[in-house]
C-alpha cells in the first residue's frame, strides 16, 4: 500500500552552524592591507576593536529610544493597521477579529486612540489600530513601544477615494521600517474594491503597486519586499488576504506546507487547507496555486461546520464509559469528520477533518480520489493528523 509518510514524519532538523559575529569580519587576515603587521593582530586587540565598533553602531543607528531589528517572532501573530482617515482600518479589524457583521461597520465611529483587538482560537491573534492623527514617525515618539513586537504592518488604501496622499504617507512608513525595523513585514491592502468595476479595479491595483515600487527604488529600497492585496469586507477577499499575511509570521509554515503538498500528491487532492475554524483564516496550504473560488467554497463549508458545532457540539473525546479502551483508539473514534459532494457521481467533494478543537483540514477532492479510495485517504490523513500535532506540540 502506498502510504504518505514513513515512521520519521518530521523532516530532519537543519545542521547548526556556529554563529559568527558580523563585526569581526572586517578584521580577518584576508582583508588586511599589504602591511604584514596588520594581518597579525592579537585576539585581545581584535576583541577591543569589535566592542568599539559595536558601541559606535549602537550609538549612531538606534537613537530616540529605538531598538535593533527584532528577530523573527515565534509567538502570537501581531498585526498593526495603519492608513488615512476613513480608509477602513476599524472595519477590517472588527470584521476579521471580532466577527462584526460587515453591514454594521457603517455605524462605527472614527478612531481617536490606539485600539487593540484579539481573538483566542487555535492561535492567539493580536492586532492594533493606529489613528491617523497620531505622530508615530515623530523623533520624539517612542517607536519601540509600537513596532518592536509587531510581525506585520498593514497599510490600508481606500480605492474609492483619492489615494495619492495615502501613498505619500505609506512611503514614509515603508522607508522608516526599512531603516529601523527591516524584519517587519509590510503589507498593502487596496481596500473597498467591491464597488469598483473589474477594469477600474485592476487599473487602480496596478497604478498603486507601480507608484510605490518606483518611489521605493528612488529612496534606495527597491529590494524591499511589499505585498499587495485587493480586499473588501463584503466578500471573502479580506479573509484570504489576512490568511496570506499571517502565514508569513508562522515559523511552522514550511513543515505544514510540505506535509500538505505530500498529502495532495499521494491522494490526488486538488487543494488542501488548514483552517482556523473560528476565524476562517487558513494558516497553511499546499504548494499548488491558490484560487479565490476554492477558498470561498471551503470558507463557506467552515461556516456550516461552526454553525452545526454551536448547535450540537462535537462528541466528548474522553468519555467515562470507555475507560478500558486504549487512549489512541478512543481518540480516533471521536475525530470529527464530514464530507459533502458537488455532483451525483461523488467524484468531486469536500473532505473535512478535525485536527483539534479549533483547527480543521479541508480538502477539495477531484478525479481519482473517489469513495473507493476513502480508506487510503483516511489512513494518510491520520498520519498527517499526528504529524501536525507534533509540529505544534499539542
Amino acid at each position: 500500500m502506498h502510504t504518505l509518510f514513513g515512521e520519521n514524519i518530521r523532516s530532519p532538523s537543519p545542521l547548526k552552524t556556529p554563529h559568527q559575529n558580523p563585526f569581526e569580519l572586517a578584521f580577518q587576515p584576508s582583508v588586511a592591507t599589504s602591511s604584514t603587521e596588520s594581518s597579525k593582530t592579537s585576539p585581545d586587540q581584535n576583541e577591543w576593536l569589535t566592542h568599539r565598533l559595536q558601541n559606535q553602531v549602537s550609538a549612531t543607528s538606534y537613537t530616540h529610544g529605538e531598538q535593533p531589528p527584532p528577530t523573527k517572532r515565534k509567538g502570537n501573530p501581531r498585526l498593526l493597521f495603519m492608513g488615512m482617515r476613513r480608509c477602513g482600518k476599524s472595519s477590517v479589524q472588527k470584521v476579521v477579529f471580532q466577527k462584526l457583521p460587515p453591514a454594521d461597520t457603517l455605524y462605527l465611529e472614527t478612531t481617536n486612540r490606539i485600539e487593540s483587538a484579539s481573538m483566542q482560537s487555535f492561535m492567539h491573534f493580536e492586532s492594533a489600530e493606529i489613528p491617523t492623527q497620531l505622530p508615530v514617525l515623530s523623533p520624539d515618539f517612542d517607536h519601540s513601544t509600537i513596532f518592536s513586537n509587531i510581525g506585520a504592518v498593514i497599510w490600508i488604501i481606500d480605492s474609492q477615494d483619492e489615494y495619492l496622499t495615502s501613498i505619500s504617507e505609506l512611503l514614509r512608513v515603508a522607508v522608516f521600517l526599512a531603516e529601523h525595523y527591516p524584519r517587519t513585514n509590510f503589507e498593502v491592502f487596496i481596500h473597498k474594491t467591491d464597488g469598483l468595476s473589474e477594469e477600474y479595479k485592476y487599473d487602480t491595483f496596478r497604478e498603486v503597486r507601480q507608484r510605490v515600487q518606483d518611489e521605493l527604488s528612488d529612496y534606495g529600497y527597491g529590494d524591499r519586499s511589499v505585498s499587495y492585496y485587493q480586499t473588501s469586507i463584503f466578500d471573502h477577499s479580506i479573509f484570504e488576504a489576512m490568511s496570506k499575511v499571517i502565514m508569513k509570521l508562522l515559523p511552522q509554515l514550511p513543515a505544514m506546507e510540505t506535509l500538505l503538498t505530500k498529502l495532495c500528491s499521494t491522494c490526488r487532492i486538488q487543494k488542501a487547507y488548514l483552517f482556523d475554524t473560528v476565524s476562517k483564516i487558513y494558516i497553511a496550504t499546499d504548494a499548488s496555486p491558490t484560487f479565490l473560488k476554492d477558498y470561498e467554497v471551503c470558507s463557506d463549508y467552515v461556516d456550516v461546520i461552526v454553525d452545526i458545532k454551536q448547535l450540537y457540539g462535537w462528541r466528548d473525546k474522553s468519555p467515562v464509559d470507555n475507560r478500558d479502551e486504549p487512549q489512541h483508539a478512543a481518540d480516533v473514534s471521536f475525530v470529527g469528520e464530514s464530507v459533502v459532494t458537488f455532483d451525483r457521481s461523488g467524484d468531486t467533494y469536500i473532505y473535512a477533518r478535525e485536527i483539534s478543537d479549533s483547527l480543521s483540514l479541508l480538502c477539495l477532492m477531484g478525479q481519482g480520489s473517489g469513495a473507493d479510495k476513502k480508506v487510503l485517504i483516511d489512513y494518510n490523513v491520520d498520519i498527517l493528523h499526528d504529524a501536525l500535532l507534533q509540529v505544534f506540540k499539542v
